[in-house]
C-alpha cells in the first residue's frame, strides 16, 4: 500500500478500531513512566494520535496529536477537545525542531514502510530538545504486509525486527534505550521502548 492507500485505510477503520479498544490497561500506565522523565510541564507530540483514548487524553494540557487520517483527527478533537492536533506524516513532522520534551508513538511507526524508519527515528530526534524521551512500541518480528479484514479493512504493517529497530534509534541519536512490557489495546503482550536522545 502506498502512503495514500495507508491513509484511506485509516479512515475507514478509525472508528471501528476507537470503538474495540481498551482506552485503560498496563500500555497507558506507561506514560506515568514517560512523564517521569521529563520537565515539569512538558510539551509532548503523540505521534499516530488516533481518536486520542489511549495516550494523547493521559499526556499534559496542550500536547499535541499528530495523525495521518483526517478521521482519526476527527475523533481526537471530540475526545480530547484541549489538546492541539495536526495532520501530517511522521517521516516529516510539522514540527519545529527542539520544540518537544517527549514523544509517544504507540502502535505507529509500523504503518510506514521499515525502509523509512531510520527517516522517522530522525524526525523525532530533530524535533526533540537535548536530553527528549521517546515512548513507542518495539516490534518483535521482521515483517511486511497488508493484513485483509483488520478492523473491518485492509491495513499495512511494516517493521525490520526488534533488534533492527533498537540499532535505527541508536543511529539517530538516541544514547540510552530501555524497555517495559504491557497489554497493548487489543488485549496481547507488547514491549515498548523508551528512548533517550543524547
Amino acid at each position: 500500500m502506498d502512503r495514500n492507500d495507508v491513509r484511506r485505510a485509516w479512515d475507514d477503520v478509525a472508528e471501528t478500531y476507537a470503538t474495540r479498544r481498551d482506552p485503560d490497561g498496563s500500555d497507558a500506565d506507561l506514560v506515568e513512566d514517560l512523564l517521569a522523565e521529563l520537565p515539569s510541564d512538558p510539551t509532548v507530540l503523540d505521534v499516530g494520535c488516533g481518536d486520542g483514548a489511549r495516550t494523547l487524553a493521559n499526556l499534559p494540557a496542550g500536547a499535541v496529536g499528530l495523525d495521518f487520517s483526517r478521521r482519526g483527527l476527527e475523533l481526537a478533537a471530540d475526545t480530547v477537545p484541549d489538546a492541539r492536533l495536526v495532520q501530517g506524516d511522521m517521516t516529516a513532522l510539522p514540527v519545529a525542531d527542539d520544540s518537544v520534551d517527549g514523544i509517544t508513538a504507540y502502535h505507529a511507526v509500523f504503518h510506514v514502510p521499515r525502509e523509512r524508519h531510520p527517516e522517522v527515528y530522525r524526525e523525532f530526534a530533530r524535533v526533540l530538545r537535548p536530553g527528549g524521551v521517546v515512548l513507542m512500541t518495539l516490534p518483535s518480528g521482521d515483517f511486511e504486509t497488508v493484513r485483509r479484514g483488520w478492523m473491518g479493512g485492509s491495513m499495512f504493517f511494516s517493521a525490520p525486527g526488534r533488534r533492527a529497530t533498537l540499532d535505527q534509534l541508536e543511529a539517530a541519536g538516541f544514547e540510552e534505550v530501555w524497555t517495559a512490557t504491557a497489554d497493548d489495546p487489543l488485549g496481547s503482550s507488547t514491549e515498548f521502548a523508551f528512548a533517550r536522545l543524547g
